[in-house]
């Protein structure tokens, strides 16, 4: 312990030149406490977004021992609007708090101890985290696919890293944090060059004047992109790169025909529905459409953060896996026309399979599925992730 506390002697005062010369940043809004506040902010921010990024992980890989329940059939879309939503309201958190306690990047002497230096080594992985995931966050919502690895898998170890440096920060940080934020703000020794002082006065641009804009950016930002997935907003919807009642059917669509390559296949006159079970049997597209129909008014959810409210019509999956004599216990697979892709195969837990409103839909908003959502056939099931909702079905078989 005596070796992290140990004072490490001061370079030569000849290289304090430039930035790290003593006044170098002059900006009242370089200040401790407006650094304190942004972080909290932040904390708050990273947090929702870190847990609800762990359910759109868990609900789109679920581990064997996780099942996820059927209802509330709103449950997905809630938890990933509030995703994207804390998401984006922390990039300008984040460019505030940056710009704030850049200066620190200079200080003088650059390390005062081992303990000093691994404090500043912690915030490499913080602060390029943070920006990594906000990044290519951004380019998920908006379907900005340039990088050669997987979204989704990425992004979640990367939110460990960062959340684990966080975690560090805030615990390195917190004397300074208590210091100046509260009624109780007080000063130790050892801090006395973190501490917020009297706010000099000046033109330019307050302290308070600075957190209201920054706040006001991220309100904006949240207010106007929040109508992809907050019913009733859609009007607001300025920033969001969906409008959740654009779209064939008054539905957006993610994946169309022609890029999943299901254009003939989908078309083709001889398609068959095969439900594999004790029974076997197979359906033309007359006889799934001759089928016991039910509707369902059911929210469709997309890891990009936008929902949207749709009526379904088609048979319930629970009375083609009856006729098939599948046991009400078992898990399904629902399969795909498309040759590949990621999603072509979406599993089907009990909870799911049974749910009265889960359909093999054939109808769309009063009138047959349009081809980009799924025609023949499409899967749509409460409180599941759109990727999951499988279309072009052809086949669906216990596990």
């Amino acid at each position: 312990m005596r070796l992290l506390t140990r004072r490490l002697p001061h370079p030569p005062a000849v290289l304090r030149r430039g930035p790290l010369r003593e006044g170098a940043f002059p900006s009242r809004l370089h200040d401790p406490r407006v650094a304190a506040l942004l972080g909290m902010w932040l904390g708050v921010t990273f947090g929702v977004c870190f847990l609800t990024g762990l359910v759109s992980h868990f609900m789109q890989h679920p581990p064997s021992w996780l099942e996820w329940p059927a209802r509330p059939t709103w449950f997905y879309r809630a938890t990933q609007g509030l995703h994207v939503a804390t998401g984006l309201a922390s990039v300008p958190l984040l460019l505030a708090k940056l710009w704030t306690v850049y200066p620190r990047l200079w200080e003088w002497p650059p390390v005062r101890t081992a303990a000093h230096a691994l404090e500043r080594l912690t915030i490499v992985p913080l602060i390029a985290g943070s920006i990594f995931q906000l990044a290519t966050g951004i380019a998920n919502i908006a379907q900005w696919y340039r990088f050669r690895f997987f979204f989704t898998v990425t992004h979640y170890w990367v939110a460990w890293i960062t959340i684990g440096a966080l975690l560090m920060h805030i615990a390195a940080k917190l004397a300074i944090v208590r210091a100046n934020v509260g009624s109780g703000r007080a000063g130790r020794a050892e801090l006395t060059d973190r501490l917020s002082e009297p706010e000099p006065e000046g033109a330019g641009l307050s302290r308070r004047g600075f957190g209201i804009a920054v706040g006001t950016a991220a309100g904006v930002i949240t207010l106007t992109s929040a109508g992809q997935f907050a019913p009733g907003l859609a009007s607001l919807d300025l920033l969001g790169p969906r409008r959740p009642d654009i779209g064939p059917q008054g539905l957006p669509v993610n994946r169309t025909a022609v890029a999943a390559r299901v254009l003939t296949v989908a078309r083709d006159p001889g398609y068959r529905l095969e439900v594999v079970g004790p029974r076997r049997f197979v359906l033309t597209l007359d006889e799934l459409r001759a089928f016991e129909h039910h509707t369902s008014k059911l929210p469709i959810t997309c890891v990009e953060g936008w929902a949207a409210d749709a009526t379904w019509r088609g048979p319930r999956l629970r009375d083609l896996l009856d006729a098939a004599g599948v046991p009400s216990g078992a898990t399904v697979r629902v399969e795909s026309l498309e040759a590949r892709g990621g999603y072509r195969t979406s599993e089907v837990n009990p909870s799911h399979a049974r749910d009265p409103l889960t359909l093999l839909a054939t109808g769309l908003n009063g009138a047959d599925l349009d081809l980009d959502h799924g025609f023949p056939a499409r899967l749509i099931a409460p409180n599941r992730p759109g990727v999951l909702q499988t279309k072009w079905v052809h086949r669906v078989v216990m596990v």
